[in-house]
Parts: C-alpha cells; sequence; structure tokens
C-alpha cells in the first residue's frame, strides 16, 4: 500500500477541529514534503520523524513522500502531527497494517529516540474525538487531562513503538482510568482569616450569590488583597460542565491544566503591567488571555488604575457578553470570558484618603484625576463599590474574627438556588426584559430608585445593575419580591456614583 489515511486534530480557540492525515509514497527521487497550510514546528516533523523511525529500528524509505494535511485552509501549528504522519509513513511503506487506523485518532509529539511528549489542549481534542466515536492516542503524560471527558475511550502510549504495537495486534494499550477521578476535594482560604470589614465581606456574599462584580477601594493594609483571594472559597461549587470549559481553556493556555486543580475556582490575578494580549488573549495563534482563563471564576485585578487605559477598556465588552473574539488577518478565534471581576485601588495617589492617622496631601485635582485613569463607561460595568476602610487596632487584636467562608458560602448557594429555580441562570446575567420580569421593586422600591436616579444622574445601565443587586439581597433574605431596603442597599453599593 502506499497511501495511508489517518485521523488527528488541530486547536481553533476552543474548538479541535478534525484533521485528516494523508501520507503517499510515490517512486522517483527521495523527498518529504508537508503540504495543507502547516507552521514551522509542523515542516520541522520532517527531521524529527525521520530520526524517530531510525532509532525505532524502522525503515525510513527512500521514495518520493508527500504528507497532506487536510483542510488545507486549516492552519496547523504544534508537534502533535508528529505521532500521526509517522504511522502513516509506516503503513504506506507496508510496515505497519493499516486495517485499524480508522478506529483512532492519533496525536503526540516525538522526540529523536521515539519517545512521546505531552501536547498542548488535549482535553479539547479528546472531546470531539469522543464525539466522533473514536478512541485517542496520545502521550502518556497528556492522559491525566483527556481522561477527564467522561467515558471517552483514552488510549496513552510512551513510545512510539508501544503505539506500532498495539495497531500490529502485539500488544494492546490499556485504556486509561485516573484512580482519584473526583476525589479530589477543591480548598480555598479562608474568610475568617480576615479580621473586620463586616460591611465588604457582606458586598462580597451579594457578589458571590449573584455573579456580579465588585471594585473595592481603600487604604493600603486593609484586607483588600486578602478578601480577593478568599472569594473564590465563597462561590458555589462548580458544575460538571464548568469545571470541563473551565479546564479545557486552561489546556489550551501556556501554563497547561494540572488535574489536581479541576472542580477548583480559578483565581487569576495579573499584575498591572500586563499587555492587552495577556489580558484578553490573541497572538499569531490566538490563545485565550486572563479573562478567559478565570471562565467560570475570578479575575483579580489589583491596583486597578496603574493598569494601562487601553488594557483596561478591553474588559468593557467581555463584561457585557461573557465572550470574547479575537480576529487576526490569517484567522479568528472566540473565545468563553464568563469571569467575576474583583478589582480593588486606593482612594488617592498616595493612599491615605480618609485614613483616620491623616497622612494624606493629596490635593482634589490630584485624587480627580488619579481615579480618572478608570473611564466611567468600565466603571459603570461594576456592579458593587465597596469601601475597605482602615481596621481599628480592636478588631485587630480581637481573637472572634467572623464567620468561616463555609457558613457563608452555604447562603451562597442556598440563594444561587432560588435564582435558578426562578429563572434559571444568575442574577448578573438577565436580559433587560428578564429584569423587568424578576427584579420589579414594590412601589416604595420604585420610588427611591426613581429619586436615586434624578439625583445621581444615573445612566440606564447603573438602573439595571442596581435592579440586579437588590434582587440578589433579596434572594439571599429569602423574600419573594424585591422591597424598598433592598434597593436602598444596592444604591448605597454604588458608591463613585454617589461621589
Amino acid at each position: 500500500m502506499s497511501l495511508a489515511v489517518l485521523h488527528s486534530r488541530a486547536l481553533a480557540g476552543m474548538d479541535a477541529p478534525e484533521v485528516t492525515v494523508e501520507v503517499h509514497l510515490a517512486p522517483g527521487l527521495p523527498s518529504f514534503t508537508i503540504v495543507g497550510l502547516p507552521e514551522a514546528e509542523v515542516k520541522e516533523s520532517r527531521d524529527r520523524v525521520r530520526a524517530a523511525l531510525v532509532n525505532a529500528h524502522f525503515e525510513f524509505p527512500a521514495r518520493r513522500l508527500t504528507v497532506n494535511l487536510a483542510p488545507a485552509d486549516l492552519p496547523k501549528e504544534s508537534g502533535r502531527f508528529d505521532l500521526p504522519i509517522a504511522l502513516g509513513i509506516l503503513a504506506a511503506s507496508a510496515q505497519l497494517p493499516a486495517d485499524r487506523l480508522d478506529e483512532y485518532e492519533f496525536a503526540g509529539e516525538l522526540s529523536l529516540t521515539g519517545d512521546l511528549r505531552p501536547i498542548r489542549g488535549a482535553l479539547a481534542m479528546t472531546y470531539k474525538a469522543h464525539r466522533c466515536r473514536r478512541s485517542f492516542v496520545l502521550p502518556y503524560a497528556s492522559a491525566p487531562e483527556a481522561s477527564l471527558v467522561r467515558n471517552a475511550q483514552v488510549l496513552p502510549a510512551k513510545t512510539l513503538l508501544q503505539v506500532c504495537a498495539h495497531l500490529a495486534n502485539r500488544e494492546s494499550l490499556q485504556p486509561y482510568v485516573d484512580q482519584n477521578a473526583g476525589k479530589t476535594i477543591p480548598e480555598y482560604l479562608d474568610f475568617a482569616d480576615v479580621k473586620g470589614q463586616a460591611q465588604c465581606k457582606r458586598a462580597l456574599e451579594i457578589a458571590a450569590a449573584g455573579g456580579h462584580s465588585v471594585l473595592m477601594f481603600g487604604p493600603p493594609g486593609t484586607g483588600k488583597s486578602m478578601l480577593a483571594a478568599r472569594f473564590p472559597g465563597i462561590l458555589p461549587p462548580m458544575d460538571d460542565t464548568e469545571a470541563l470549559e473551565s479546564a479545557a481553556l486552561q489546556s489550551l493556555g501556556s501554563g497547561g491544566f494540572s488535574v489536581e486543580r479541576f472542580g477548583r475556582r480559578p483565581f487569576r490575578a495579573p499584575h498591572h503591567s500586563a499587555s492587552s494580549v495577556a489580558l484578553v488573549g490573541g497572538g499569531g495563534d490566538p490563545r485565550p488571555g486572563e479573562i478567559s482563563l478565570a471562565h467560570h471564576g475570578v479575575l483579580f485585578l489589583d491596583e486597578l488604575p496603574e493598569f494601562e487605559r487601553k488594557v483596561l477598556e478591553m474588559l468593557r465588552e467581555p463584561l457585557e457578553s461573557g465572550r470574547v473574539s479575537i480576529s487576526r488577518a490569517a484567522r479568528q478565534a472566540e473565545f468563553p470570558a464568563r469571569f467575576q471581576l474583583i478589582a480593588a485601588m486606593n482612594p488617592c495617589m498616595c493612599g491615605y484618603l480618609g485614613h483616620y492617622n491623616g497622612r494624606c496631601r493629596c490635593t482634589p485635582d490630584q485624587v480627580l484625576r488619579y481615579r480618572g485613569k478608570i473611564s466611567g463607561p468600565l466603571l459603570d460595568r461594576i456592579d458593587i463599590h465597596v469601601e475597605v476602610p482602615a481596621v481599628l487596632a480592636q478588631d485587630l487584636a480581637h481573637a472572634n474574627s467572623g464567620e468561616s467562608s463555609g457558613a457563608i458560602r452555604a447562603r451562597v448557594e442556598t440563594a444561587r438556588a432560588a435564582m435558578i429555580a426562578r429563572q434559571g441562570k444568575d442574577n448578573a446575567r438577565l436580559a433587560t426584559r428578564e429584569i423587568d420580569n424578576h427584579c420589579a421593586p414594590d412601589a416604595k422600591g420604585a420610588a427611591l430608585l426613581m429619586q436615586a436616579i434624578s439625583r445621581l444622574g444615573l445612566s440606564a445601565r447603573a438602573y439595571h445593575r442596581i435592579l440586579k443587586v437588590a434582587r440578589t439581597i433579596a434572594d439571599i433574605a429569602g423574600a419573594e419580591r424585591v422591597r424598598d431596603a433592598h434597593v436602598a442597599k444596592a444604591i448605597q453599593y454604588r458608591r463613585f456614583d454617589r461621589a
């Protein structure tokens, strides 16, 4: 047989489109050509595959060798095509039986000795291979990640020879089963570690229940970063779909995914020097940025005004839509970005405005200029603005620091369950018509809100976000109807609007 056809996968955003690997041997001067829009890493596979076959004691055919990666208009990158190309050469040169190749999909980077190295995006590729009812053969190091797809047939191998022995019916590859799957209980930092700050803890509880974004502001050392780091611990546990989506996105990132983190809410805290590409995603081969890596988790932006204005403005659309679209000249990609934004900032440039020690010497113009680094449209999209004042000495010395994360999470789960039963989603994701149906306040609450809009000059977006926060406060209290007290509390959380 001079032609062999195998199946593999490429990566295009969150998708893993199928790639057909066609290997053809023809008479003529020895050559090795790869076509089908391969990038540099794929072209370099010629040397890796040749060395791996020779060192595995196979014969590399001295003929005209052509490898086609179809479809031709889909860019192919990384070394994951090494394994199917090598197997295709062996099958086309009759060194390996080709009758079972259609049952499998293959992906793996080859070392020069024939060992298989881990690949990026194993979770996304296994998911699509499972939907096509094929077994997936991949490097052993990538098997724990791939096995997260329920009921998928994952066949890990450590070397090229093991794969060849399996296809030749000499020694079968054993399906991978993770003995610890589902046994790891996520552990988070505890809210009880933070002393004082009862008002901010309450605001974060409301944010966790309703899926709202939060901006904390206050002097240095008041616990803003501590509170943010403990916020994932009061969020409801992820279901299987959310955990799989989050893991798939992280597996596409440059840092990869560790199976031990499966089911754990992601917490991403990029430095304020991060570029727009690092935050939103991009590159020649588009990869997810921090906002997508925080999908179903928390994106914490400390020292918010220190981020570049251009970088912050790129958050506006994802905060509304929960998705980010990346367009480049050669390709486009779309990634989900349903994250909860937790931001922190100082009240002024020196940080001590309103501090009881009276150290601030910033002029009103300097304060306005500092806060003006955050645009009005972005601030409008943040549901809750809460002050984190300096902690008093007696609170620091007090042994009892307050409720644990577990106690707060129990109330959050009860409120979230009420939202799901009523509308099928959390309050932060309600559309305009759904807000009218589920968040309408009573007469006193409506009058109070109209008065606040008139006096504070609130936008229509702020109006809707106040109603959604008020609905969440009512859900935590177990109230069926949004009342004036709930609306008043939600208005208080628009601190910068009132300023």
